[in-house]
């Protein structure tokens, strides 16, 4: 019996199969059109229409699975025409511009714009990968992007994300604001430690400054400490060095306390030994250096049930290893949110990635590509 109804199964099967290949035949003919006339791949009075007229006379539970399967069958269809449409995209023209004009060593020395002071973690993921920066010091992050658009800098080195406490969630924020390209990034360890004025003792210490993500970082070591959050650990170093108080300490680098002339009352305070602060080097103009193996992107997606999964569907069609998924509220959206996402890949000889980001440009409400690069 149950082989009779799988036989059945089949042949409506070879039947789908057969005709979803003519219904991509069409669809590619429609593409050609739209080319033609420069319409959009995306219309979504047309796809409404159809499951309306599909689901019109079906019972309730039929109709969602018929929704649902048609939804998918319009994804794939416009998958399709974005790859025949894909050569004439605007993110693809930049990219294989980038990849044209892109020197092929990253720069040894630029004007590069850290947010903090001398002693930054900025700082020295900075000498990481510049070996003679000219380095512009900001007190906020948002004077680093600024410094870059306004062109006051080539360069500029933001950290991103720490392995202990996350996202540094003000940078992604201001990732939306701007218009830049990460070129370059660095994965530095960070060792924390308790810097005093000399002679100061731990006993001595109430109250304790230093980045709120430096602070997240060494949460199990603050404890019965009143703390008060700074704009760096550097500059959280230095305000003690010259202020005049010697109940209170900061959290920075034992660098900083060789710079200000501080003591170390403790070294390695943070929560784990495995911590890490990834930063990211960006620039005005896209750059896409050889090596380079790492991509970022940001994108909003359709706000409806499912939109999210059909997105990081075509990842995954194309065997795409995502690895970070970040998302943030847009302000004055209605909770609309702005997605980042890293891969593992290189747009370099790269069809399938090109086809991707066909689809995203035409698809979504913002699509930006924020740039293919190393990481040291």
């Amino acid at each position: 019996m149950i082989d009779e109804i799988r036989s059945k199964i089949d042949k409506i099967d070879d039947e789908l199969a057969s005709l979803f290949a003519e219904r991509l035949s069409l669809v590619g003919e429609i593409a050609n059109i739209k080319k033609e006339g420069k319409r959009p791949i995306l219309n979504t009075a047309r796809e409404r229409e159809i499951i309306t007229r599909l689901t019109n006379d079906k019972p309730d539970d039929i109709a969602g699975y018929t929704k649902t399967l048609y939804t998918t069958i319009f994804d794939l269809s416009r998958s399709h025409q974005a790859k025949l449409l894909s050569a004439s995209t605007k993110v693809a023209e930049e990219i294989r511009a980038a990849l044209e004009n892109t020197p092929s060593l990253f720069p040894k020395s630029a004007v590069v714009a850290c947010q903090g002071t001398e002693g930054a973690n900025s700082m020295t993921a900075c000498e990481r990968l510049f070996e003679r920066p000219s380095i512009m010091y900001f007190n906020t992050f948002e004077g680093v992007f600024a410094a870059v658009d306004k062109g006051l800098c080539q360069y500029g080195i933001l950290p991103i994300e720490n392995s202990l406490h996350g996202s540094v969630t003000d940078v992604y924020d201001l990732m939306n604001r701007y218009r830049f390209s990460i070129v370059q990034s660095a994965k530095l360890k960070i060792n924390h430690a308790l810097l005093a004025k000399p002679g100061v003792k731990l006993a001595d210490i109430r109250k304790i400054y230093s980045h709120e993500q430096a602070l997240g970082q060494c949460s199990e070591f603050l404890k019965g400490f009143e703390v008060e959050a700074c704009e760096n650990t550097a500059l959280a170093a230095k305000m003690i060095s010259e202020g005049s108080a010697t109940d209170v300490a900061a959290i920075s680098s034992i660098q900083c306390a060789e710079l200000y002339n501080l003591s170390i009352l403790s070294e390695d305070v943070q929560n784990s030994d495995n911590n890490y602060t990834k930063f990211i080097c960006i620039s005005k103009r896209l750059e896409i250096y050889p090596g380079a193996r790492k991509i970022s992107l940001m994108t909003t997606v359709s706000h409806r049930p499912g939109s999210l999964y059909q997105l990081i569907a075509k990842f995954a069609a194309l065997g795409i290893n995502m690895t970070k998924l970040e998302s943030r509220v847009m302000p004055n959206k209605d909770f609309e949110a702005m997605f980042y996402f890293d891969f593992d890949l290189s747009v370099h000889d790269n069809d399938a990635i090109f086809n991707l980001f066909s689809q995203l440009e035409g698809g979504n409400d913002k699509f930006v590509f924020l740039g293919c690069y190393s990481e040291v």
